[in-house]
């Protein structure tokens, strides 16, 4: 794991490690409906930035891309099935980001969230529109810049 992460508790740690599966499953099922590219989107991103990560957060990126889909399948059936009750528990998880960014390096702290922002626009623009136009839907925009979480200074 990341040096700065062991200034973090389990449970915080968790948490961060957690926060791309949030950010995928909080955008691809905003509409209501969890579309199987939106999850391929997430796969590939979490992948992508493993493999080609020059970052602090290479390790990060690895151990959440390890069985990605399969920790994904298990937090959905975690949460509420229809967006209006599950978005709230996944806002009120993701906001709690803010404070634990503040405990890790500052440089490191803008990486993660500004990952975890692209994680959000990838998975948004995976979801359709019309040769991939208008891809970002209404209730997508909403939370696409991840306004629950502080952006780390």
């Amino acid at each position: 794991m990341v040096n700065e992460f062991y200034k973090l508790n389990n449970q915080e740690t968790e948490l961060v490690l957690k926060a791309p599966l949030l950010v995928c499953i909080l955008i691809a099922g905003a509409d209501d409906q969890i579309e199987r590219k939106e999850i391929k989107k997430a796969i590939a991103v979490t992948q992508e930035k493993q493999l080609k990560s020059k970052s602090r957060l290479t390790e990060c990126y690895r151990l959440m891309a390890e069985d990605f889909e399969d920790k994904l399948k298990v937090l959905i059936q975690g949460f509420p099935p229809r967006a209006t009750d599950r978005n709230p528990a996944i806002v009120k998880e993701l906001s709690q980001l803010s404070a634990i960014l503040k405990k890790i390096e500052p440089s490191l702290a803008r990486e993660f969230y500004k990952s975890l922002r692209e994680i959000a626009h990838k998975v948004a623009q995976s979801s359709g529109g019309l040769l991939g136009l208008n891809s970002i839907g209404a209730e997508e925009a909403k939370f696409i810049t991840l306004p629950m979480i502080d952006e780390p200074v």
